[in-house]
C-alpha cells in the first residue's frame, strides 16, 4: 500500500510543479522560470542526496547529464505551451508522449513491447486526436502550434525517462543531481545564446520556486516508491499525473472542456496505463 501512496503523492506533486511552472512562464520567458526553478530547487536537491546516499560509477553519472538536457529542454517547452492557457490539454498530450516513446523505441530494439504497450500506444494517438478539439467541433481545434510544443515535450521527456534509466540503482541520487547540473548549464547557456536576461517578478518567482522543489520532491517520491513496489504498478500511478494538472486548470483558471476533449482525457487516462505495463 505504501508505494502506491508514495506514487499517488508524486502524481501530484509533479503535476502541480507543472501548472505552477505554467503559470510562471505567462508572465516571464520560460528558460527564465525554467533555470530559476531549478537553481531554487539546489537545497531540497543536496539534502536528498545526503538522505540518499549511493556509490556511482562514471556511467551513471554520464546517462544523467545527458538525461538533464533533454529534461530541460522538454520542461522549457512544455511551460511555453502551458503559458497559453490551455492546460488541460496540453499536459495529458505530453505526458501520453512521453509514454509512447519507449514503446516505439522498443519496436527497434531487444525490449519490444507487448501488446498492452502497443494497445496504449493506439489509444494515446486516439487521445491525441480528441482533446486537440477546440470549441465548435473540427471547425475550431486547438492550434497545431501547440500541439506540435506539447508532443516535442513528450518526446523530449521520453528520451529522457529513457536515458536517466540506464543508471544503477546503486547510485542514489547522484545521478538525479547529475540531471539538476547538466540541465541549469544546458539553460545558462541557452539564456546567454539567446539574450534570455534572468530575472523574475516577486509574483512569478513564487510559482518558479513551488514549481522547483515540488520536482525534485516528485523525482524523490517516486524513488522511493520504486524501491518498495512493483515498478510496473508504481509507474502506472505516478504517470496519471497530468490529473492535478487538469484540475487545477479547471478550478483556478476556468478552462474549460467539450464533452469529446473530456473523453480524450479518459483515453489518455488507459493509455498510460496500458504503457506502463
Amino acid at each position: 500500500m505504501l508505494p502506491i501512496v508514495l506514487a499517488a503523492l508524486a502524481a501530484v506533486a509533479f503535476g502541480t510543479a507543472d501548472f505552477s511552472g505554467g503559470k510562471a512562464s505567462r508572465h516571464a520567458d520560460p528558460i527564465a522560470v525554467t533555470v530559476i526553478s531549478q537553481l531554487l530547487s539546489v537545497p531540497l536537491l543536496v539534502v536528498l542526496v545526503l538522505v540518499v546516499p549511493g556509490t556511482p560509477n562514471a556511467g551513471d553519472i554520464g546517462w544523467g547529464l545527458l538525461a538533464g538536457v533533454a529534461g530541460a529542454g522538454g520542461v522549457m517547452l512544455l511551460y511555453r505551451a502551458l503559458a497559453t492557457g490551455m492546460m488541460a490539454v496540453v499536459a495529458p498530450v505530453t505526458a501520453i508522449t512521453a509514454a509512447v516513446v519507449p514503446i516505439i523505441a522498443g519496436l527497434f530494439t531487444a525490449s519490444f513491447p507487448g501488446a498492452l504497450a502497443l494497445t496504449g500506444a493506439g489509444l494515446a494517438v486516439l487521445a491525441i486526436a480528441l482533446v486537440s478539439l477546440g470549441e465548435g467541433g473540427g471547425r475550431r481545434v486547438v492550434p497545431a502550434q501547440l500541439v506540435g510544443l506539447a508532443l516535442a515535450a513528450g518526446a523530449l521527456f521520453g528520451v529522457f525517462y529513457t536515458l536517466l534509466g540506464q543508471a544503477d540503482e546503486s547510485a542514489g541520487m547522484w545521478p538525479v543531481a547529475a540531471v539538476r547540473a547538466s540541465s541549469i548549464a544546458f539553460g545558462l547557456a541557452l539564456a546567454v545564446g539567446t539574450g534570455v536576461r534572468l530575472r523574475l517578478g516577486r509574483r512569478v518567482i513564487g510559482w518558479a520556486a513551488v514549481a522547483g522543489l515540488l520536482d525534485s520532491a516528485a523525482n524523490a517520491l517516486f524513488l522511493a516508491a520504486a524501491a518498495r513496489g512493483h515498478l510496473s504498478i508504481v509507474a502506472a500511478v505516478a504517470a496519471l499525473y497530468p490529473g492535478s494538472t487538469v484540475l487545477l486548470a479547471l478550478a483556478v483558471d476556468r478552462e474549460r472542456l467539450r464533452a469529446v476533449q473530456v473523453a480524450g482525457l479518459g483515453f489518455a487516462a488507459g493509455a498510460l496505463v496500458l504503457a506502463s505495463l
